[in-house]
């Protein structure tokens, strides 16, 4: 991790200790689910489902985050924030890329995904440090004590290189967004504001991803019940499924 300009060691601290808490929660869900009877193809679509919700449209909460007045005189978290935008994009199209090799179809998105839009889009202007705080955890959930228990995942019958392009993608080794987001934020000089919103969306993110998991492992029936039966996807949402390839990831210079 980057050394810090923080003010207060507390803060830090306190951001490590919550990234390694979401990370030893999310291995002992996929530790039980890794043992239980549930169809594991099943859970895999409802994973990329909530994946392609909630990823669709990404890139402009950090464009709203890198436009706020509070990194007016933070260009290089503002320069950041718009490069890590431009690169999350289109990573939506990759989770429907790996259904689409299942032979499997976008499920309607679940409703803890559409509670996640409703409440970051209602405060990442006024306070971006909240959405950059729940982000932290996104970016780092996976690795950690929990990297065994997503590798033993990766590992069943069904999957192969053709339907595991975003989970292979977010693995630390290809792309690095945790590090590089952790080092980004603990560079820049942040008032104990922006410190404390940071902290409450790295806790505030952390419930709702896990509530997500606990939908694409089986164990939340509740969101089953509240979440739209209907298709969400529109002629042109599918046609750019259709049309999307590995190459469009590439940023052009």
């Amino acid at each position: 991790m980057a050394k810090t300009q923080w003010s207060s060691d507390s803060y830090l601290n306190q951001i490590e200790a919550l990234i390694t808490n979401a990370q030893e929660l999310f291995k002992d869900k996929l530790e039980g689910y890794l043992v239980s009877d549930t169809p594991k193809i099943e859970s895999y679509q409802r994973y990329l489902t909530f994946q392609y919700h909630m990823t669709k449209g990404v890139q402009r909460y950090f464009f709203r985050v890198a436009a706020s007045p509070k990194l007016a005189r933070k260009r290089k978290l503002r320069k950041f924030f718009t490069s890590f935008a431009n690169e999350e994009e289109l990573h939506y199209l990759v989770a429907a890329s790996d259904l689409r090799a299942l032979d499997l179809e976008i499920l309607p998105e679940p409703f803890d995904v559409s509670l996640w839009h409703a409440y970051f889009n209602s405060v990442v202007d006024e306070r971006p440090f909240i959405r950059i705080g729940a982000a932290l955890i996104l970016e780092n959930i996976a690795d950690g004590c929990a990297k065994p228990a997503v590798k033993q995942a990766l590992s069943a019958d069904f999957m192969n290189r053709d339907n595991t392009k975003f989970l292979v993608l977010h693995q630390h080794e290809t792309l690095p967004h945790g590090d590089q987001l952790v080092e980004a934020v603990t560079s820049a000089s942040l008032s104990d504001e922006d410190l404390e919103d940071l902290i409450l969306g790295a806790r505030q993110g952390t419930v709702f991803y896990l509530r997500m998991v606990d939908w694409a492992l089986g164990n939340d029936t509740l969101t089953l019940v509240a979440s739209d039966r209907r298709s969400s996807l529109g002629e042109k949402e599918s046609t750019d499924i259709l049309e999307f390839s590995m190459a469009d990831l590439e940023l052009e210079t």
